[in-house]
């Protein structure tokens, strides 16, 4: 599986960016997928995760009603939408992946990474 990010840049503090990682490779569409970020000294940390499916989601606290997660089944890729962004978003945004049953929301232990693309946020 191969996964492509997309979508980092630079944008002011309470404005929006939309990143996307299309997926390819082996059954594409029995990935469940998610979104992890990585800020300068910090570990990387969970963002948001959508199911196989795209019925269920998750988010990180930090990140609840600011970013959505969505899954087009028919292109293989996931989004992250980014609203009200704040300067302490800024970091390399991630996704991953993992093949799961229909159901499953997975938030941890994927197996399939993307190369990263970076959003910095300025106040």
């Amino acid at each position: 599986v191969q996964l492509q990010a997309s979508g980092g840049g630079l944008v002011q503090a309470g404005g929006s960016l939309t990143l996307s990682c299309a997926a390819s490779g082996r059954s594409p569409s029995r990935l469940g997928m998610a979104w992890f970020r990585q800020a300068p000294g910090k570990e990387r940390e969970f963002v948001a995760a959508v199911s196989r499916s795209g019925g269920s989601t998750s988010y990180e606290d930090s990140v609840k009603g600011r970013f959505t997660v969505s899954k087009d089944n028919a292109k293989n890729t996931v989004y992250l939408q980014m609203n009200s962004l704040k300067p302490e978003d800024t970091a390399v945004y991630y996704c991953a992946a993992k093949h799961t049953i229909l159901t499953v929301l997975a938030t941890a232990d994927f197996d399939y990474w993307g190369q990263g693309t970076l959003v910095t946020v300025s106040s």
